[in-house]
């Protein structure tokens, strides 16, 4: 019994990241606006971030604006600043009562007082929750990590090793992820979790974000559950191997 329980522990990723793609694309093909799909968008993550805390999840990181989107049309930049503002009050207490622990990772230097007011309040709110970590990447991109890092320790007088870049990266209070999700049928990283990622297992759907939903999350588990996570080594040499317990 012992051993059917931690083998059902094993299948759920302790952290699961998703870049959330496809709220463009998905208001496109019903006339409506770009912002549209940017709403919906956060409804869905909604719902995933209850989905995770049911399923034992214990890490959600998002990827909610890369630090390239600064390109796109200046209105859909403000509408998503919008967004985000209005979310976090809307949303706040439900995340408290559901003990979601809210933390924002990206560069804040470029973003306007209200919005960098409203990530600070939101993790001062949810610090003390436990239930479910909740990483927003937002204005983030994984070279500004690697170089944030890289910049933070030649600023100590620190050698620059491995273990000491992983240490000052800004998702290093919760590991690596173990699985990473990408939406809307697009197949890369775009610049998410560089390093990482590493030897996370790489799961891509041509599900758009706003359609996303328990089923999809479960598909992509169930895949991830499929997986041998050998991290460099051979199947015989991983733990519970026939071989290794020869």
């Amino acid at each position: 019994m012992r051993n059917a329980v931690a083998a059902v522990a094993e299948s759920i990723p302790r952290h699961i990241a998703i870049v959330m793609d496809g709220n463009g694309r998905w208001a496109s093909k019903r006339f409506l606006p770009r912002i549209a799909g940017h709403k919906q968008g956060v409804e869905v993550l909604k719902r995933t971030v209850r989905s995770c805390v049911l399923r034992g999840v214990q890490v959600l990181t998002v990827f909610a604006f890369s630090s390239e989107n600064w390109k796109r049309p200046p209105d859909e930049v403000s509408g998503l600043m919008e967004i985000l503002v209005v979310a976090l009050s809307r949303e706040l207490n439900q995340l408290k009562k559901e003990g979601v622990h809210l933390q924002f990772i990206g560069e804040r230097a470029g973003l306007s007082e209200r919005v960098k007011k409203s990530l600070i309040e939101a993790e001062r709110e949810t610090a003390d929750n436990h239930t479910l970590i909740l990483n927003v990447c937002f204005n983030y991109g994984g070279r500004w990590d690697l170089v944030q890092a890289a910049q933070a320790l030649a600023a100590a007088g620190e050698p620059i090793t491995e273990a000491a870049l992983s240490a000052k990266l800004s998702t290093a209070a919760v590991g690596d992820p173990d699985l990473v999700v990408r939406t809307g049928g697009e197949m890369r990283l775009s610049n998410f979790l560089l390093w990482q990622a590493a030897y996370t297992e790489l799961y891509f759907c041509n599900v758009l974000w706003p359609d996303f939903d328990e089923a999809a999350l479960d598909a992509a588990i169930q895949a991830y559950a499929g997986r041998e996570r050998r991290f460099g080594m051979t199947s015989d040499q991983l733990p519970g191997s026939q071989t290794a317990s020869v």
